[in-house]
């Protein structure tokens, strides 16, 4: 044989030798049987001669030597497993340091570089595909976080979680794959058994601890169990949201086989670059007549949404749920439905509301079960152009949330879900919040559709009523619904306009007594709506405002924004009916003064100054409430508007009440009421001596602080006394600090300061001795301004010098100043 061998030339030679070894030798051995040295990193594998002997026993030669042998660069045969060269330390070094900065972008882009390798290589059938997955394992059980995570009992992070979903995915895709051998799979299994007995091997979840309520519910007699309102449920794990998706790949794949090659699909030139729609055609099903894979890709994906199912625990499964519905709607979305695809809705919604515990949309529901809102809304808006009788059954029966409905009364409000009150009642329904705003959206498409329909609208309404327990989503179909009812070129919609205004009451009475920052926009919307109804609407609102709104919001937002003239102008009302709108709006100011003088009055005098009854009632109110207990800072506000409205008699009025419940101590002379004294004192200097000798007792009773009454005293005595509008022909010259009515407040003024001189020198410190002699410089011009005062001044110095001696220092400072 050997003797035979050498005859043969020696490329022939080579290329024997070179096709002998299997696909998984033959790119190293290509390189280094021709004599060329092999890859950069590669280790040296010579092909010995006698591997290829037995082809010259078989008659292979003979067969070169007739057609040629094989270029050994062209490849394999097609039938031949693929299999690139395998750096198995180069892979565990790099995963592994890959790992150590997950916290890094470029760490897990790196890593997915590397999932994306493996799946390349599993399309080209390359048996080492599975082995580096294996070593990215063996490498991701080894990561130390997981250890960490489990002593703590906390969950991974988003980025790690991700990575490992598509470890998963992978391995779903191996264990599947058709080519692979019964024994390989076998042992990948083996592998995956131990692995998942591994402490650290993560859940599904990515979490190691779980403390919410088991899901399996206790078992009774028969989105009395029907006695009871609730139902065992048959899958606790569903299809939908699964980890390995069965319904999303049955799903894809029939779509698959179904779809047009782009070739034959009709080109529009000028339609620009914009994304084609994918086209599917009807492809018959082998062995079942009148089947099509298009047909079974709908039912299928129809059977996983609207399956009955607990909602899984943990924020990341429950995300997967939401992620895999939405997947799936988009995939039946691009489908175009014709006749045929219809008829298979309309039999699969039937199906669906009959189905009992097996479906979502079953007459009884398990509470924890996942809801129906965004398979319903797809089922909706399909089906109302050819059942709409079906299509509103089917929506309105998936507007249940079963897990509220057991824990709120239907209509009235819940916390929100990020509360603390929820979190403890729902502590594992992480979506909630989701979950209700795909309900809140099923409804608005509802009402939208239903727009013209007196039966639909009325039955959407109620349903809504019912099961929508979020205020701020309840108001949102309520936005939704004013605007939908009044288009910008066609007449409004009554009917539905009625029907936004009847949610958005039922938002203010839901709201009333739990303020949120959003009250003042709803209030201000709740006006809008009822003025695009009528005035009517608008003057039951204000009539039957205790049951809707605050005192506040009432006289403030309501009575006032009902009668702007942007408001009357849009009712076009005429002369009588525009004064019974404004007599509605200023009997709710006084209703509403009355309840909350205190933020009310002021806006209930502005609404009522033009009609003088309705304006004498609510200065009537405002003097009642200053022997209530009003307090001064409303009072002077109050009384500053009647000065400014020229009513300064009342003005005065009420800065008197206001003053009998002040008190300012002899150190506040910084107190927040000290302009309003002033305007006050000014106020009554300019309406006369009587008014002036009235307020003085006031002043003096209510305000202990010596430079404020010297201040006040000063400004009474710059000029005379009544210059102002009622007393302008009594002008007399200024009065004298030793004259009544002046001189009890000079006595005041001077009394005050002694007795703050004591106070403060009881505790004074070396560092205010200079604040104290100014005060004193102050004290001495009040005192100068009796006859006497410079003897009183005197007496009082040499009175603090014999009290205060110990102070020595203090005492020659008050000797250098004043002697």
């Amino acid at each position: 044989v050997e003797e035979r061998f050498s005859r043969v030339p020696e490329p022939v030679q080579k290329r024997i030798v070179f096709w002998s070894f299997p696909r998984s030798e033959r790119e190293i051995c290509m390189y280094s049987s021709l004599g060329y040295p092999p890859p950069e990193g590669e280790h040296d594998a010579r092909v010995p001669f006698t591997r290829g002997l037995h082809l010259l026993q078989s008659g292979a030669v003979d067969r070169v030597l007739q057609v040629g042998a094989p270029d050994p660069t062209a490849g394999a045969g097609i039938e031949d497993a693929n299999c690139w060269h395998l750096d198995e330390e180069q892979i565990q070094e790099q995963v592994k340091q890959l790992l150590s900065n997950g916290g890094y972008y470029g760490a897990s882009q790196q890593l997915r570089s590397m999932f994306s390798k493996v799946r390349e290589m599993l399309r080209m059938r390359d048996s080492n595909g599975a082995r580096m997955l294996i070593l990215m394992t063996e490498q991701f059980l080894q990561d130390p976080r997981l250890v960490l995570w489990r002593q703590q009992g906390a969950g991974m992070t988003d980025k790690c979680r991700q990575l490992w979903d598509e470890l998963g995915a992978l391995w779903v895709c191996v264990v599947l794959s058709p080519h692979c051998k019964p024994e390989e799979r076998a042992g990948w299994l083996q592998l995956l058994s131990r692995w998942d007995k591994l402490d650290v091997c993560p859940l599904e979840e990515g979490n190691y601890s779980f403390d919410g309520p088991s899901l399996q519910p206790t078992m009774a007699p028969a989105p009395e169990l029907l006695q009871k309102g609730s139902t065992c449920i048959t899958n606790t794990e569903g299809w939908v949201g699964h980890p390995l998706d069965p319904i999303g790949c049955l799903c894809r794949a029939l779509l698959e086989a179904c779809r047009l090659e782009e070739e034959t699909l009709t080109l529009y030139p000028d339609s620009g670059p914009e994304k084609r729609k994918v086209a599917y055609q009807h492809v018959p099903v082998p062995g079942s007549p009148g089947e099509s894979y298009l047909v079974l890709a709908l039912e299928v994906a129809l059977l996983g949404l609207g399956q009955q199912r607990a909602l899984p625990e943990g924020l990341y499964a429950q995300d997967k749920v939401v992620r895999n519905e939405e997947q799936l709607l988009a995939l039946l979305e691009e489908v175009e439905l014709d006749e045929r695809l219809v008829q298979v809705l309309r039999k699969q919604a039937g199906l669906l509301l009959e189905g009992g515990p097996f479906s979502g949309f079953g007459e009884v529901l398990f509470r924890e079960s996942v809801p129906m809102h965004t398979c319903a809304r797809y089922l909706f808006t399909a089906l109302l152009p050819h059942d709409p009788d079906l299509a509103y059954r089917l929506a309105l029966r998936a507007m249940r949330l079963p897990v509220l409905e057991t824990a709120f009364p239907a209509g009235e409000p819940h916390p929100s879900p990020l509360d603390s009150i929820m979190s403890n009642r729902f502590p594992r329904w992480f979506i909630l919040g989701h979950l209700e705003t795909r309900q809140c959206e099923l409804a608005s498409t509802m009402l939208t559709a239903a727009k013209g329909d007196l039966k639909w609208l009325h039955t959407v309404l109620g349903s809504i009523q019912q099961n929508i327990h979020s205020p701020a989503l309840l108001f949102k179909l309520a936005q939704d619904a004013c605007k939908t009812a009044t288009p910008v070129s066609a007449p409004p919609d009554t009917t539905l306009l009625g029907i936004a205004l009847e949610l958005g009451l039922q938002v203010m009475r839901m709201t009333l007594n739990v303020m949120t920052w959003r009250r003042r926009e709803m209030v201000r919307w709740l006006v809008s709506c009822a003025t695009e109804i009528g005035p009517q609407a608008l003057m039951n609102i204000m009539q039957n405002w205790y049951s809707l709104f605050t005192p506040v919001e009432a006289a403030t937002i309501v009575a006032v924004t009902g009668t702007t003239h942007a408001t009357l102008l849009r009712l076009q009302l005429d002369t009588s009916r525009r004064e019974e709108l404004w007599a509605c709006a200023r009997t709710l100011a006084l209703q509403c003064a009355m309840k909350d003088p205190q933020n009310c009055a002021l806006p209930a005098l502005t609404l009522c100054e033009k009609n003088h009854s309705a304006f004498e009632a609510a200065y009537q109110i405002v003097l009642d409430a200053a022997a209530g207990g009003l307090g001064h800072a409303h009072l002077f506000t109050v009384a500053r508007y009647m000065e400014h409205r020229g009513l300064p008699l009342r003005a005065y009025k009420l800065a008197t009440l206001a003053l009998a419940q002040l008190s300012i101590a002899f150190n506040q002379d910084s107190h927040p009421a000290v302009n309003d004294v002033l305007w006050a004192c000014s106020l009554s200097h300019s309406l006369g001596r009587h008014e002036l000798s009235a307020i003085v007792p006031l002043i003096i009773r209510s305000i202990h602080c010596a430079p404020m009454l010297s201040d006040i005293l000063r400004r009474w005595t710059l000029s005379a006394p009544g210059l102002g509008p009622l007393g302008a022909r009594r002008a007399a010259k200024p009065l004298g600090a030793d004259r009544a009515p002046l001189c009890q407040l000079l006595d005041a003024a001077v009394t005050a300061y002694i007795t703050t001189s004591h106070s403060r020198l009881t505790h004074i410190s070396p560092r205010h001795y200079g604040d104290f002699i100014e005060f004193l410089g102050k004290a001495r011009e009040t005192f100068l301004l009796a006859p006497d005062g410079h003897l009183q001044f005197a007496q009082f110095l040499e009175n603090l010098k014999q009290t205060y001696k110990g102070k020595k220092k203090l005492m020659l400072l008050v000797r250098e100043r004043f002697g």
